[in-house]
């Protein structure tokens, strides 16, 4: 049966449209629209949103939505509702940004916009092999340039964007479970990255934050830890033996820690922190294990990453 039909017997066997007042709208009503550009992550954040116990409905036709909030509005089976809406809709795309706002005087709604780096979407589409849905007859990368003007005027009226680029599926579902599961006192959250490299192999180029660790004393000339790295217990022993060492980490800790929170009252949902050293092997991979467990005891989610370790 069309969707169509479906939300319509539904409404009428339920009696709980406005058409009928029959019922009282429910305080925890709940929707969750899920936007944004194609190879972005919204069907694995449709996902999370399904295992939240959601009411989930993917690509749902534009000119349904309102019919489809007051159902879930005055509804007693289905109180919290997610769906997608995307490029797919096409030309009635552009009636989106008017229906939320109208919808959002009905019910407690949510708009989600999902992005992601032009080099990340089409690598994305590169390994699934997938066409745009804007069609095969011009490149992806057209597809997408033109994708984003018409998600231009949606953008600007979400209330949560993400920019999934360093994001694997996991990670994104565990940050939207996390932000949205129902918590009393539950609080947003953000994905710490603390990534260790080297300056001659380059910069990180997805790095929010770099911090150069070359003044502290180097082990590599040091014969015995040459051949290791700054996750052996003697060469992290013998970097942190040096007083501005314990110092860096310190202020470098605290720092972050009081940056953290701003960030995540801005919307961020990931933070790439580099130390970077010479090679890449030790003074940065002892300094990001370091830092990364305190972020993690002052209660952050922290993922390490040693990009050019070993080498």
């Amino acid at each position: 049966m069309p969707l169509r039909s479906k939300l319509n017997q539904a409404a009428h066997a339920s009696g709980k449209l406005v058409r009928g007042r029959k019922s009282e709208p429910r305080a925890t009503a709940e929707l969750v629209v899920i936007t944004g550009m194609s190879g972005s992550g919204k069907a694995s954040a449709l996902k999370a949103f399904e295992d939240l116990g959601f009411y989930c409905v993917d690509n749902l036709p534009v000119e349904l939505i309102p019919r489809f909030a007051e159902l879930a509005l005055h509804s007693g089976e289905i109180p919290r509702t997610a769906l997608v809406v995307d490029v797919r809709e096409g030309s009635q795309l552009e009636k989106l940004p008017a229906m939320l706002k109208s919808v959002k005087r009905m019910i407690a709604t949510k708009v989600i916009y999902l992005e992601a780096s032009d080099a990340a979407l089409l690598r994305r589409f590169s390994e699934t092999r997938r066409p745009h849905p804007l069609g095969t007859g011009t490149t992806v990368r057209a597809s997408l340039g033109a994708e984003r003007r018409h998600l231009r005027a949606i953008r600007k009226i979400a209330d949560l964007v993400i920019d999934t680029t360093k994001f694997n599926v996991h990670e994104l579902r565990a940050h939207l479970t996390d932000r949205f599961k129902q918590q009393s006192g539950s609080q947003q959250t953000i994905l710490v990255s603390c990534v260790s490299f080297g300056y001659k192999h380059g910069l990180p180029e997805d790095a929010d934050l770099v911090f150069d660790v070359r003044f502290l004393p180097n082990p590599h000339f040091v014969p015995e830890f040459r051949g290791l790295t700054g996750r052996h217990p003697r060469v992290a022993k013998y970097i942190r033996s040096f007083p501005q060492t314990q110092e860096f980490i310190h202020r470098i800790s605290e720092l972050l820690i009081y940056l953290l929170p701003h960030y995540i009252r801005e919307g961020k949902s990931y933070l790439t922190i580099s130390f970077g050293c010479t090679g890449g092997q030790h003074r940065s991979v002892m300094i990001a294990e370091d830092v990364s467990k305190r972020l993690r005891k002052a209660g952050h989610k922290v993922k390490v990453v040693h990009r050019d370790s070993p080498k």
